[in-house]
Parts: structure tokens; C-alpha cells; sequence
């Protein structure tokens, strides 16, 4: 009685657990849930938080820094120092050998230093605050392209499942003609060729079906790396080709205002042009002078024998204030090249930037173009598929009736099939293709 417990209890834990590991998705949750789980998003997230810490790792060496000393000398053997005998009363001429000292001494020191100007370090703090606006708008691109990644892998999921539901739709029909076609053969009604043909069909829809499925399993397991899942974990999707291309056909989108400036590849060409910008003036600021200050203090205490932790050890204190100015003179023009080379780089940066305009202007023209054929091109597919299917019923019709050949009923089906196939790639093509157009716009739905 106990095993049986025992194993009804694993049992019910098992289902449990791989119920727990079955999540579904609408196209919007599973964008959701990749911008929060993906591994390249995250790490852009990381990479944020990175700059901030370095912001305030730049800003705090501008701000007071406080540091310590503790040093202990021994001297193994002291050195011995040559003085005039005649200063205690000896010959003139002689030396006497002293020694200076005690043989152990400790001193501690505290030391607090202030900068008061340094040109680096104004430009430094710029450069931060450029750093991290560098950051912010890389995490946008990461999520602009994690964005497009999961479309791009839920619609293939999608067309994959519609793909193989298709082709089994298509391979019982076959397989139902192939039955009725034989038994007409057996009693002498109907040619071999006509069976052989069909067979010729069955045979290839097979294995279309047989690599769609393979293709589909692959597909999910993308569509899993790309959430940010386990490879294998068992994910629903709950929208479907059809109505997701529906959703995305929007000729309002094909005049859209193209705003070149608030792209995010302008933005982070800009970026690059404010940074090259900052490095010219680092540069500029290191002919200026710095001045920064100090105050140190500290206690000493000499013995020949350790006896520093007594409470009779003496110890004296010391103190000292101090102002420490830095005047760059001559560099052997070192700073003017590194100053020189720093305009180039700007002036690169500049045609980046210029560059970078242009390319958008046409990558937005472009996608726009791409994005009206898909909605064209969709259209067109729709209607030849209606097409395709009437001819291929009726030459089906005709086919049975024994008033239409094998051969043309074989190419009425392929027409079918070919058309099919081309219908869930047009489907596919305007999600995609409207994904790419909101890319480039970042006009992104909001929720």
C-alpha cells in the first residue's frame, strides 16, 4: 500500500511540475517577457547600471580622499656615521664612530587630499554623464532588436504549425484519393499512370510534412533562446498567422513622420560625435595647470626594543599642510599631437554622423517599400489561393468523373500546394517587414 502512495505521489508531482513548465504567449506577452528575460537584454540593462557606478566612480575623484600609513622599521644593523673626534674632546684629525637613532621606530600617518582644479577632471565628469546616456540608448537598441528577434521567431513558430497543418489537411485528402483511385484501377476503370501519379504527390507532401515538422521544433527552440528560456520548455502560442497579420496592416504607418533625430541610430551617432568631442577637450586640458592640496598627520615612536603597545611608549605627533601646484611647460609637442589627432577623430565622427543621416533616410524609404509590396504581394497570394483552390476542386471533380487527366489534376495540386506555401510566406511578410518599418521609425505600439 505504501508504493502505491509512494508512486501516486511522484506521478501527481511529475504532472504538476511539467504543467508548471508550459507557458503561453500572445505576440505583445512574449515581447514582455523578453524584454525583462532575454540574456542580451539583460546584460544591456547590466551595462546601464555599470555606467552609473562608473559616473560616480569619475565623480568621487574630485571629492575628498582620505588615506593611511603604518610603517615599522627595524634595523638589523644600524649605519654608523663618522664624526670629528675632536667634538668629544679626541685628537684632531680622528674620527669617532657613532650611530644615530634607535634601532625600531613606528609612525602612523593620516592624509586627507583635495583636488582644487584639474581641467581632466571637469571633462571627466562629461564624459560620464555621456557614458551613461551611451548606455541608455545601446539598452534601446537591445530592446528594439530583442523586439524584432521575437517576432521574427513567433511568426516562423506560427507558419511552421499552419505549414504542417496544412500539409496533413493535404496528405488525408491525398490519401483519400489514392484509396477511391485504386479500388476504380482494380476494376479496370482507371490507368495505372493515374495511381502512380497520385502516389508521385502523396510521396513528396510526406516529406514536406516530415522536414515542416523538424523545421517546427527548431523553430520553437529559437523562439525559446530568444524569450530567454530554456531551449527545450514547452511554450504555447495563443495568437494566430491570420489574425496577427491583420492586426499589422496599417497604411497609417506608411506616412509616418520621419523624424531622423529621434531614431536610435542617429541618437547613438550622436552620441559617438558628443564623446569624440570630449576626448578634444580632454586633451586641450592637459596643458592647463593643476592644483590640488593636502593636510597630513601623524605620531612617531623610536625604541630599541619593541615596546610600542606600552603605555609608556612616547610618541610624537607631526602635522603638515600643504598646496601642490602642476604647470605643464613642454611635452616635445607630444600634447599637440595627441590634441591634433583628437580634431580628426571628431571630424570622422562628424561625417559618421552625416553618414548615419543618409543611411536612415533610406533604410526608412526602403522599408516603407518593403512593407507596402508585403501588404500588396499578401493581398495578391489571398486571391490566387482562392484561385488555386477552385481549380484544383475542379479538376478533382473532372478527375473522378473520368473527363480529366491524372497529370492535370497532379498540376492543379502542386499549384495548390505551391500557393499555399506562398499565402503563409506573404502572412509572415507583412509582420515582418511592418516590424522592420517600426524599427527604423522606433515606432514602436505602445501597449
Amino acid at each position: 500500500m505504501k508504493h502505491i502512495q509512494t508512486f501516486l505521489f511522484f506521478l501527481t508531482t511529475s504532472v504538476i511540475f511539467s504543467q508548471e513548465n508550459i507557458q503561453s504567449f500572445t505576440l505583445q506577452q512574449a515581447i514582455d517577457f523578453a524584454l525583462e528575460n532575454n540574456r542580451t537584454s539583460k546584460n544591456a540593462s547590466y551595462d546601464i547600471e555599470a555606467a552609473k557606478k562608473q559616473k560616480w566612480e569619475t565623480t568621487a575623484t574630485g571629492l575628498p580622499q582620505i588615506s593611511a600609513t603604518v610603517d615599522y622599521q627595524h634595523f638589523l644593523k644600524q649605519q654608523v656615521s663618522l664624526i670629528p673626534a675632536e667634538f668629544f674632546g679626541g685628537n684632531p684629525g680622528e674620527f669617532a664612530e657613532v650611530t644615530f637613532g634607535t634601532k625600531q621606530s613606528v609612525t602612523a600617518t593620516a592624509t586627507l587630499t583635495q583636488k582644487l582644479f584639474d581641467g581632466s577632471y571637469l571633462v571627466g565628469l562629461q564624459s560620464a554623464k555621456v557614458f551613461l546616456e551611451i548606455s541608455k540608448n545601446a539598452k534601446e537598441k537591445t530592446d528594439l532588436e530583442v523586439r524584432k528577434a521575437v517576432i521574427n521567431a513567433y511568426g516562423n513558430v506560427l507558419m511552421a504549425e499552419e505549414s504542417a497543418n496544412i500539409l496533413q489537411r493535404n496528405l488525408e485528402t491525398l490519401q483519400k484519393n489514392l484509396f477511391e483511385i485504386k479500388k476504380i484501377y482494380e476494376n479496370g476503370l482507371e490507368e495505372e499512370e493515374s495511381v502512380q501519379q497520385l502516389q508521385i504527390t502523396l510521396s513528396g507532401v510526406e516529406s514536406n510534412l516530415n522536414n515542416v515538422n523538424r523545421l517546427k521544433a527548431l523553430a520553437y527552440q529559437m523562439l525559446n533562446i530568444t524569450l530567454g528560456l530554456d531551449i527545450n520548455n514547452q511554450t504555447i502560442l495563443t495568437d494566430t498567422l491570420e489574425n496577427l497579420t491583420s492586426k499589422n496592416i496599417s497604411l497609417l504607418l506608411l506616412e509616418a513622420d520621419e523624424s531622423i533625430e529621434s531614431t536610435i541610430d542617429y541618437r547613438i551617432a550622436e552620441n559617438d560625435k558628443t564623446s569624440k568631442e570630449l576626448l578634444l577637450k580632454l586633451e586641450k586640458s592637459k596643458a592647463l595647470p593643476t592644483l590640488s592640496t593636502f593636510i597630513n598627520g601623524g605620531y612617531s615612536a623610536f625604541s630599541d626594543e619593541f615596546t610600542f603597545a606600552n603605555k609608556e611608549q612616547k610618541w610624537f605627533g607631526s602635522s603638515l599642510l600643504g598646496v601642490s601646484l602642476n604647470i605643464p611647460i613642454f611635452s616635445s609637442l607630444g600634447r599637440s599631437a595627441a590634441t591634433q589627432r583628437a580634431k580628426i577623430n571628431l571630424e570622422k565622427a562628424e561625417n559618421d554622423l552625416i553618414e548615419t543621416e543618409q543611411k536612415i533616410k533610406l533604410q526608412i524609404a526602403s522599408a516603407k517599400s518593403d512593407y507596402q509590396f508585403a501588404i500588396e504581394d499578401y493581398q495578391n497570394k489571398k486571391q490566387n489561393l482562392n484561385l488555386a483552390e477552385r481549380i484544383e476542386t475542379k479538376n478533382q471533380t473532372k478527375f473522378f468523373e473520368g473527363i480529366g487527366s491524372s497529370f492535370d489534376l497532379r498540376q492543379a495540386q502542386t499549384q495548390l500546394y505551391t500557393a499555399q506555401q506562398e499565402f503563409l510566406q506573404a502572412m509572415l511578410d507583412v509582420i515582418n517587414k511592418k516590424t522592420e518599418l517600426e524599427t527604423v521609425l522606433n515606432e514602436i505600439p505602445k501597449n
